[in-house]
């Protein structure tokens, strides 16, 4: 499902801050070299992430799936100069393109990759975060949430990317599917979950904007 046509998501495109060329860069490598690359945060929803951060000018951030480092590199802007950003990602493979493209912005030595599954490396990590970014499996998404919750504190921001699912979160349900189920499920826990203040912001595949109370 699309929920703007062509014509306006790159009018909208156009009439924001330009992609810089190195995440240009990054994004034609990755379309020539890495599969599924409409996985990649792509030109707006980077620039959102972008100025979110710098709005927030998070101390701590923490990002639950790198793939090619696009969105790491975009929160990484709006970090103070002693900040860092915690990235996770599954896939080894990515791991050497990620600190080639890290070290090329100029945030290389504030950004810290770490590689394997997210539910056991967060706990590990004892950091308060101000800003977290979930973009990872989506059957996994509640324990993510749950995992980092507890290392945050008031004031600090969720992010959660896909929760829109191509609209098929407002569509009958194929048994089969669970991560369509487990967005639905998830959406409506933190509508009505007292820890935070949510909205669901219709940008790209749906992100959704905690503030931890």
């Amino acid at each position: 499902m699309h929920f703007l046509s062509p014509l306006l998501e790159n009018y909208i495109a156009e009439h924001s801050e330009a992609e810089p060329p190195l995440l240009t860069e990054l994004t034609r490598e990755t379309h020539l070299k890495v599969i599924q690359p409409r996985m990649l945060t792509g030109h707006f929803q980077g620039r959102v992430l972008s100025l979110l951060s710098k709005l927030i000018n998070p101390k701590n951030i923490l990002e639950i799936g790198t793939y090619t480092g696009y969105s790491a590199i975009c929160l990484a802007e709006g970090l103070q100069k002693d900040g860092e950003l915690h990235t996770i990602e599954i896939n080894e493979e990515l791991h050497e393109m990620q600190r080639r493209y890290f070290d090329k912005s100029g945030h290389g030595d504030q950004i810290i990759q770490h590689t394997g599954d997210a539910l056991n490396i967060i706990p590990s990590l004892d950091i308060d975060f101000d800003l977290v970014f979930i973009d990872a499996q989506k059957v996994n998404y509640d324990d993510y949430f749950e995992t980092v919750i507890a290392k945050t504190k008031s004031g600090s921001i969720i992010l959660s990317d896909n929760v829109l699912w191509s609209g098929k979160v407002i569509e009958a349900i194929d048994a089969s599917d669970k991560a369509t189920a487990s967005l639905v499920e998830y959406n409506k826990k933190l509508k009505n979950d007292p820890r935070v203040e949510t909205v669901i912001l219709p940008i790209r595949d749906g992100l959704t904007f905690c503030r931890v109370r």
